[in-house]
């Protein structure tokens, strides 16, 4: 039988237990225990109550009543204190550890371009930019390209608006190089000139494992009194040391371009073999890295210089073929598919 003394051990009980609780489950352990409708104690009290004589029946039925209800705002007070202690949805947890962000990456491309231009800077070199939106003159004429030169046939270049006369062709195009910045350049400044031009070309190429119709060249040009050919081979002798590693072997040979005369293709010692021979450099040990040469005197006649007084040169090259040549990329296309696995292996 249920006694005055049973309800005041039970809340005695109660009350050591609840000083324990420090977390919601143990809140909820402390529920279950006194108020689980199946095995809680206190619903075992008022069961018992049932068996109590009829004339003590009323008065511990109602302080059993009150024992409940107390045990019910008791824990409800202290849920509502575990409550106020949380963080609010969606607040930062600092007893979490610390997460690494994911941070910008630089394009193997820029890399290369900036090292590229630090060097010609290095060497007093002015870098510039140029519209890569092109008229005809600029990209072809005044580069000593005739009207049926090859260079200038529909299938290479991408032509915009407008017509060249007598030609049927636009005469607005996406640029094929970057050498029209040249052609600018010199026709609003006196010699001495010594600049480089990176930028986007255009060409109506497919894409594949070398080729893509975007891509990137630095072009390079010095004018003055006295250049020569000895210059030029210095310079990009000293790029490629500076650029790949300082016994890097540099060979000129010669070939034709319009607005060079003579005209030379510059290659470099086969990187992966080291000069002895392997498939990538078809067993020859040697990369060709650009083309070069001696600026035409037409093109110092269309620009208004001296050719008789003035002498220079001029060279250009693929950023992508260089960078290939540097990383080891057997694949043009990875420069431009975005794929994270690819760019984070290169350095910040």
């Amino acid at each position: 039988m249920t006694t005055d003394s049973d309800i005041a051990r039970l809340r005695a009980e109660f009350q050591q237990d609840s000083a324990r609780v420090s977390s919601e489950s143990d809140l909820q352990a402390l529920r279950d225990k006194y108020l689980g409708r199946k095995n809680g104690l206190v619903t075992a009290l008022m069961k018992s109550v049932a068996s109590a004589p009829p004339d003590l029946k009323p008065a511990l039925g109602k302080a059993a009543n009150e024992l409940k209800q107390e045990f019910e705002q008791h824990l409800n007070e202290r849920r509502a204190a575990l409550d106020a202690t949380k963080a609010p949805a969606g607040a930062v947890d600092i007893s979490l550890p610390g997460r690494t962000p994911l941070i910008g990456h630089r394009h193997p491309l820029t890399i290369v371009r900036e090292q590229i231009e630090a060097i010609f800077t290095r060497l007093g070199y002015q870098v510039l930019e140029g519209p890569e939106i092109e008229d005809d003159y600029h990209n072809f004429e005044a580069l000593n390209m005739p009207a049926d030169h090859p260079a200038r046939d529909m299938q290479d270049t991408l032509y915009l608006s407008g017509e060249v006369a007598g030609l049927g062709r636009p005469a607005t195009l996406l640029r094929t190089h970057t050498s029209p910045m040249q052609i600018r350049y010199m026709e609003s400044h006196e010699p001495p000139v010594r600049i480089i031009v990176p930028g986007k070309v255009y060409r109506r190429d497919d894409l594949d494992l070398t080729h893509t119709p975007m891509f990137q060249q630095v072009e390079g040009l010095v004018v003055g009194d006295g250049i020569t050919m000895a210059d030029l081979k210095g310079t990009l002798t000293a790029f490629a040391h500076e650029l790949f590693e300082p016994d890097t072997k540099v060979q000129i040979r010669p070939s034709f371009f319009p607005y060079t005369e003579p005209s030379a293709e510059v290659f470099i010692g086969c990187v992966f073999c080291h000069g002895e021979g392997c498939p990538i450099c078809k067993r020859t040990g040697w990369l060709e890295i650009g083309g070069s040469g001696m600026v035409h005197p037409a093109v110092f006649e269309s620009v208004g210089y001296d050719p008789d007084r003035y002498t220079g040169f001029a060279f250009g090259m693929g950023i992508e073929r260089i960078a290939i040549l540097k990383y080891g990329v057997d694949d043009i296309r990875l420069f431009y598919e975005n794929d994270l696995r690819f760019l984070e292996q290169f350095p910040l």
